[in-house]
């Protein structure tokens, strides 16, 4: 069948759990007083599945000069597929950014933190000013994710419902029942 390996296509859905709740935990913690225990349970969240969103996305890059991507059928007009890859570089750069930038935040601010229960040091000196810089870059490229992600679904969508390609099968998990 034409589509993605069966690891590509389980990482994948494996990253998009993990920035779901990466973001969440983000949002959620505001709900929540400042120093609690959910507070500080979101945060740690956020920086665990952050660092794990990275990981998956070397292994995916990896993956992805490993095998061709499986062909869309029928096959979408040539704008359509540089804006593709253009949207998949984009989501690259900034799911492998994010989690890297997230790190020097708290790295500049003096702070040290937890990745599974390990503490782990603040490694350069405190430095607010650039702190502020980089704390400014992640927050902004976290919410161009949100529209990245929203447009990559609404492209994946339009493919299926109305050119009615494999877009949107490459990347489905199989079904036992529908083979």
């Amino acid at each position: 069948m034409n589509r993605f390996s069966r690891l590509q296509i389980r990482l994948h859905w494996l990253t998009l759990v993990l920035i779901a709740i990466t973001y969440a935990a983000m949002e959620f913690r505001g709900w929540f007083p400042k120093g609690s225990t959910p507070y500080l349970l979101m945060k740690e969240t956020h920086y665990n599945a952050g660092v794990f969103v990275w990981c998956l996305m070397i292994i995916r890059l990896i993956l992805k000069h490993k095998y061709d991507d499986p062909a869309i059928i029928p096959t979408p007009p040539q704008w359509q597929r540089i804006s593709a890859k253009l949207m998949h570089i984009m989501l690259y750069v900034s799911f492998l950014a994010l989690p890297l930038l997230g790190i020097l935040t708290m790295a500049y601010g003096g702070k040290s933190w937890y990745f599974l229960g390990l503490n782990i040091p603040a490694f350069f000196h405190s430095n607010g000013e650039i702190k502020a810089v980089i704390k400014t870059i992640h927050e902004t490229l976290a919410n161009v994710g949100y529209f990245l992600i929203a447009a990559h679904a609404g492209a994946v969508l339009f493919h299926h419902a109305i050119q009615k390609d494999n877009t949107l099968l490459r990347m489905m998990p199989e079904h036992k029942h529908l083979k």
